[in-house]
């Protein structure tokens, strides 16, 4: 039935393309391998239905033979990478050579025996044509010996995550194994079961289905590993995540120092009634689910006092699951404990305290900035050089006393550095990353982050009891690429509207990307890159700056030798 293959191959097409729509960089490479070759494969047997001579279908099976040598084998490399079973690499190139070995005697049917001795064309009672009366050589004998190898060594692994490995999840181990079962069942049992019919089409389509299903969940466990990851980088901070049903996610090795029993639970699967956890956990989630607000929770162990922050695990805007960040604070709890007997013995100690916690917001600040640099095309390092040479700018600014820059202003403007383009997170990274010039449309995207970050500034600060700062910051994120003759944006402001810490950041900002290398410049000369800041004073920059940029010169050009 020629309509049997066209749908076939249709369907397949269209469940590439929405692999194509989910797809995401930390994908195991081998699905997208699959999703390739299933259209191509499926084309094959198209081709072979619709074929009018017996060469023309050899051409379709020789397409359709592409996935049969090949999908075993990314098969089996998908379901290691998902085991975490690491294959040597010069087994992965051999078992590749051997595949592409295997298929240059595949081309050879109608023109040697190693694969195909004989077959005949014939046309069924609906039309479709199809390739009959095989006698098979020896490569074929290859063939399916290697399937049987592939296939075996793939539920082997599988079968081992599922005794030996909690780590893996249940659900995606019987969603790996699916597809390996029904694609071994189709190699081998072929016509016999849709009278007449290739049934490996249908096969590869339910494979697809299924690996949709995988790196769909694969997405959840993405933002959950990004999370955890950063957070192991701070040592001290415990994160345990579930999804929207309360199955375990997963945990870093402080949670599970701090409940030890975490490591007797199954990702994916709810956190057992028999632990004592259980009912903390269910407790704490109850109160959050009821009141967002009621998010703050203490748990007792050994001696220590560790607070529980719960929070929604996002995917994107998407709400996806919950996360709970443990923390100690068995000091601030002392310290509470303390002041409510000695208030006064204990006030340069709530002090450091506060200042402790100011830092580590500035930490977290700071921490989003690098996050968003990342993505950047730059070497990197800009956030860290120019929040230094802003220090050496406004020491200038000072001592030329051509603007009275006070302790307070440059404390906060220094701190606010970093936060000049938090706005790029909203940037498309094909934008982003692009090297080289920008089309006009994608310099107005790009021109977005200014407006973007002073309203994530804004978001981040709001409530903050140091307004000056917020003030500061949010001016710094929005206005840095406003210019002195009104020619900037994102408002177009001109002169001494634009407020003086932007001014400040402007120079700062420009004068780094001239004198650093980036992915697609070299790092400009000095003496050129302070020509382009000196002839800029009075149309992009505050001429009453040039004095102060002047003497920092010397400065700025030993801090980037």
């Amino acid at each position: 039935m020629i309509l049997y293959y066209d749908i076939a191959f249709v369907v397949s097409l269209i469940l590439t393309l929405v692999y194509a729509a989910m797809w995401h960089k930390h994908f195991n490479v081998h699905f997208t391998l699959i999703f390739t070759l299933i259209p191509i494969t499926n084309l094959g047997y198209l081709l072979q239905s619709h074929a009018e001579t017996l060469d023309g279908a050899l051409i379709g099976v020789k397409m359709a033979y592409l996935g049969g040598c090949f999908m075993v084998l990314f098969i089996l490399q998908s379901v290691l990478g998902m085991c975490h079973i690491k294959m040597p690499r010069q087994l992965n190139i051999v078992l590749l050579l051997l595949n592409i070995l295997l298929y240059m005697s595949v081309l050879t049917i109608g023109s040697s025996d190693i694969f195909y001795k004989d077959c005949a064309f014939v046309r069924d009672s609906s039309g479709a044509g199809y390739i009959t009366d095989k006698e098979y050589g020896f490569m074929h004998t290859v063939f399916f010996v290697m399937v049987c190898l592939y296939s075996l060594s793939s539920i082997a692994a599988l079968v081992y995550c599922f005794f030996r490995k909690k780590s893996i999840s249940r659900k995606m181990i019987y969603l790996l194994l699916m597809p390996e079962l029904v694609v071994l069942f189709s190699y081998f049992v072929g016509r016999e079961v849709l009278n007449g019919l290739e049934i490996i089409p249908l096969a590869y389509i339910f494979a697809q289905v299924m690996y949709l299903l995988i790196v769909k969940r694969l997405c959840l466990y993405d933002v959950t590993d990004s999370a955890i990851d950063s957070l192991v980088q701070t040592g001290g901070t415990g994160f345990i995540s579930f999804d929207l049903k309360f199955n375990y996610l997963g945990s870093n090795g402080t949670a599970r120092r701090i409940f030890p029993e975490l490591s007797e639970v199954t990702v994916d699967r709810p956190v057992g009634e028999k632990l004592k956890i259980h009912d903390s956990f269910a407790e704490w989630l109850s109160h959050f689910v009821k009141d967002e607000l009621d998010d703050k929770f203490y748990w007792k162990s050994e001696g220590s006092t560790y607070l529980i922050d719960v929070n929604h695990l996002f995917d994107g805007r998407r709400k996806i699951g919950y996360q709970f960040l443990v923390t100690d604070d068995t000091k601030n709890q002392q310290y509470i404990s303390l002041i409510n007997s000695y208030n006064s013995a204990l006030k340069a100690e709530v002090e450091a305290k506060t200042e402790h916690i100011e830092e580590m917001h500035d930490k977290l600040i700071l921490g989003m900035a690098v996050m968003v640099e990342s993505r950047d095309n730059s070497t990197g390092g800009h956030i860290r050089r120019t929040s230094d040479c802003i220090k050496i700018l406004i020491e200038k600014i000072r001592q030329t006393g051509v603007y009275e820059l006070d302790d307070d202003f440059c404390k906060r403007l220094i701190k606010a550095a970093p936060m000049h383009d938090l706005g790029k997170i909203a940037v498309d990274d094909a934008v982003l990353r692009k090297p080289g010039r920008f089309t006009d449309e994608e310099y107005e995207k790009m021109k977005a982050h200014a407006a973007e970050g002073a309203r994530i500034v804004h978001a981040i600060l709001d409530g903050t009891d140091d307004v000056r700062f917020h003030i500061i910051a949010e001016n710094v994120a929005h206005y840095h690429h406003e210019r002195w003759d009104g020619s900037g944006y994102p408002k177009k402001l001109k002169g001494e509207e634009i407020p003086l810490e932007a001014r400040i950041m402007a120079i700062v900002d420009v004068y780094d990307a001239l004198v650093s290398k980036r992915c697609y410049k070299d790092s400009m000369p000095f003496d050129k890159a302070f020509a382009i800041i000196d002839e800029g004073m009075g149309t992009q920059f505050d001429p009453e700056l040039r004095e102060s940029f002047t003497l920092a010169r010397p400065e700025l050009e030993a801090y980037y030798s």
